[in-house]
């Protein structure tokens, strides 16, 4: 497993395990599994309601806390100065954690410059080792980093074969933000583990087009979390650092870019109300 060097300093794994979308009841077994199968980085939200469970696995996994790197976001409805305050502490509560490794603004809504204010302070109180922000576009991004007294240290975006962002890794190289891709096989949405490319490309290696796109990822310096509840399905998403894809490989994949997201598209009107009404009504997209 290989680690990247944030913007102030900490390491973080370039590759963690995901867990939107596991249910509260099983998800406690999932992330100890995945601990157990080798994840280091473990990345949960709020709005995910499972951050419980997530807490009762890291206290009983038998890994040494200072071991592992531990993400959550605070959502919409939590953003402002003395609600991001109450938010970090309800989450921190939920965790059962003195601290927290990467703490994100989960969506680009709501006063999320109070929130930032709030993170700063957590940030220089040690309270946090790393802050950043989630769904961020190239010109809110921009914005953010010309106001704040801390750059962030991560965006975490939707980021595929089918929607390569090319530009934005390039401004966030240049503002010193890490990228870390969410979703990184779309949930397998248009078609993406059938695509004729990277069943070429993964048959050359012997690999699945799963490892194919991880690695894809990891090489152009995105982190991924990918996420499974099948055990062996954890432990091949892992199996990525024994093999490296070729300048030919990566121009046939950049050739799969379709320039459009297939999960959140927070320039749509009917994506933004979704996902301010996603507490109450979890909704995947309207794309």
């Amino acid at each position: 497993m290989e680690s990247v060097k944030l913007n102030n300093g900490v390491c973080m794994p370039m590759e963690g395990f995901g867990v939107f979308q596991v249910p509260e009841d099983t998800c406690e077994q999932v992330v100890r599994d995945a601990i157990a199968a080798g994840y280091r980085l473990i990345d949960t939200a709020y709005s995910y309601q499972n951050e419980k469970a997530v807490g009762n696995a890291i206290r009983s996994c038998g890994v040494p806390r200072e071991e592992l790197f531990i993400t959550t976001k605070a959502y919409i409805q939590q953003m402002g100065y003395e609600k991001t305050k109450e938010a970090f502490a309800e989450s921190l509560d939920n965790l059962g954690l003195s601290y927290l490794d990467l703490y994100l603004v989960h969506m680009p809504f709501g006063d999320y410059y109070g929130a930032w204010r709030a993170m700063e302070e957590l940030y220089e109180a040690g309270k946090i080792r790393a802050i950043g922000v989630c769904n961020f576009l190239p010109d809110q991004l921009l914005d953010l980093c010309y106001n704040v007294r801390i750059v962030p240290q991560i965006n975490q975006i939707e980021r595929h074969p089918h929607y390569q962002r090319a530009e934005e890794l390039a401004l966030m190289q240049e503002l010193g933000v890490q990228p870390q891709a969410w979703a990184p096989f779309a949930e397998g949405l248009k078609g993406m583990f059938t695509e004729p490319v990277l069943l070429e490309i993964a048959e050359k290696y012997g690999k699945t087009p799963a490892q194919v796109i991880l690695r894809w990822n990891v090489q152009q310096g995105v982190i991924v979390i990918p996420k499974s509840v099948h055990k062996e399905r954890m432990e091949e998403n892992l199996a990525i650092w024994d093999f490296a894809l070729d300048e030919e490989d990566m121009e046939k994949i950049a050739s799969l870019d379709q320039g459009c997201p297939s999960m959140l598209d927070t320039r749509k009107i009917s994506e933004v109300k979704r996902v301010y009404d996603y507490l109450n009504n979890p909704v995947l997209t309207s794309l």
